[in-house]
């Protein structure tokens, strides 16, 4: 039975992971910073839920220790918004390092702490939620800065691990999950949530080696950098 490991698993896109591993026959350790919320309601003797805080290393150490076996698959899901600041004046400079240390750092956190669990004879699946607003290219509206800010360094700190990673058998996607209604993309978003998922999932059976690092969205459209 294949391992992953879910961050942010408790509500949104995360809990919507933790659903259809399940469903397909995952073990799942899942991740959540203070509350349960939708882990609440999950019933199943192959999830495993530990509280998780990406920002603290110790936390992240603490969780990662409880993780049995080789990993087949890590996603980094948990992140934060920036009440999408629309001027200059708006940016809270305290706010944007915690976004950048939860949405950048705290995926580095993770990886660093599971890495040799992730290191094995079968290829071991890292996804990197991140989000088009990363895109430098697709920059027009700016605004969010923080939140575009830290998913930009997110790509980047992706877009070099996974040269050092390939040699262990470790392959990155990063991930635009698209836009989701979830309480951070509101009821207006095109996308449901099990339809993201769904097509992120579908994505990673093409991942590879040879193709460690791509920025893609959930439909499999490779996306501007």
């Amino acid at each position: 039975m294949p391992i992953a490991v879910v961050t942010g698993a408790n509500r949104g896109i995360g809990s919507e992971w933790v659903n259809q591993l399940l469903e397909n026959g995952w073990t799942v350790y899942a991740g959540y910073r203070k509350n349960l919320d939708k882990l609440e309601n999950f019933s199943n003797s192959n999830l495993f839920i530990h509280q998780l805080d990406v920002q603290s290393n110790q936390s992240v150490i603490d969780f990662c220790n409880q993780v049995e076996g080789p990993i087949d698959l890590l996603v980094n899901n948990a992140g934060v918004g920036d009440g999408r600041w629309q001027k200059l004046e708006d940016i809270d400079d305290k706010w944007s390092l915690d976004v950048l240390d939860i949405n950048a750092i705290g995926p580095v956190r993770m990886v660093q702490a599971l890495y040799e669990k992730m290191s094995h004879d079968k290829l071991t699946k890292v996804a990197m939620i991140s989000s088009l607003m990363g895109s430098i290219d697709d920059c027009k509206s700016g605004r969010s800065y923080a939140y575009r800010a830290s998913k930009s360094a997110l790509n980047m700190f992706t877009a070099a691990m996974k040269n050092e990673a390939l040699e262990n058998n470790i392959t990155f996607a990063i991930l635009h999950p698209g836009w989701v209604k979830t309480g951070m993309g509101g009821s207006m978003a095109p996308v449901t949530m099990p339809e993201s998922v769904n097509g992120m999932m579908k994505v990673l059976e093409s991942q590879t080696l040879e193709n460690s690092g791509r920025f893609i969205q959930y439909d499999g459209e490779i996306l501007p950098w």
